[in-house]
């Protein structure tokens, strides 16, 4: 397949415009099964009761090799662009910028250093367009200092569409994968990885 331009996104836009944008640059044929599938949303329960909504997609009948390969091309581009994960230096400096509007009092500036360390790590899976997201929430919204797990919360929240787009192509490459080869020899365990990568896609939705 020829060359395309990259995904058109733009992290400010809402939410909605950003999955049009997304998905109007996706192939035809590959934006006709993504828009005939099956989606099933079902409640998921936890320790504390409700704990949000899954979401369950199927693709239609008819899923080829073609439609697979095109899913896969446009998967690898979503991740390596849109949701390619922040470098570990813009998390440390994103961090310590948000924490700084909340100095903890008492606590040594090495102490400050380690803590935000602990947070770029639990924060490496997302996007930095995510991550900036979530600090600019908070500091917005909030008057206290903000836990790892409010963070990370926001993050989920900001890359959900984007997480359920990449789930849905996933599903499609895998499926076209396993129906027909269109791995070339390589299918099954290539669609192994797609549908591990379609169930984090899920708990992010959540």
């Amino acid at each position: 397949m020829p060359s395309r331009p990259p995904l058109p996104f733009d992290p400010a836009a809402p939410a909605h415009e950003r999955g049009l944008a997304l998905a109007s640059a996706l192939p035809v044929p590959l934006r006709t099964v993504l828009a005939s599938g099956r989606v099933e949303r079902r409640p998921r329960f936890g320790d504390r009761g409700f704990d949000g909504v899954t979401e369950e997609w199927t693709p239609p009948d008819g899923v080829s090799g073609q439609h697979a390969l095109m899913a896969r091309r446009a998967l690898d581009e979503l991740t390596g662009s849109v949701l390619a994960p922040a470098s570990p230096d813009h998390l440390l400096a994103r961090v310590l910028a948000l924490l700084s509007h909340y100095p903890a009092k008492g606590t040594a500036p090495e102490v400050e250093h380690l803590v935000a360390l602990d947070w770029a790590e639990d924060l490496g899976e997302f996007p930095a367009w995510a991550v900036d997201a979530a600090a600019r929430t908070w500091r917005r919204t909030q008057k206290w200092r903000p836990s790892i797990a409010e963070m990370r919360a926001l993050c989920e929240e900001a890359c959900a569409p984007d997480w359920a787009l990449a789930r849905r192509l996933s599903v499609i490459a895998a499926a076209g994968a396993s129906g027909d080869g269109a791995g070339g020899g390589t299918g099954h365990s290539r669609a192994g990885r797609l549908r591990a990568l379609a169930g984090g896609a899920v708990r992010r939705m959540g």
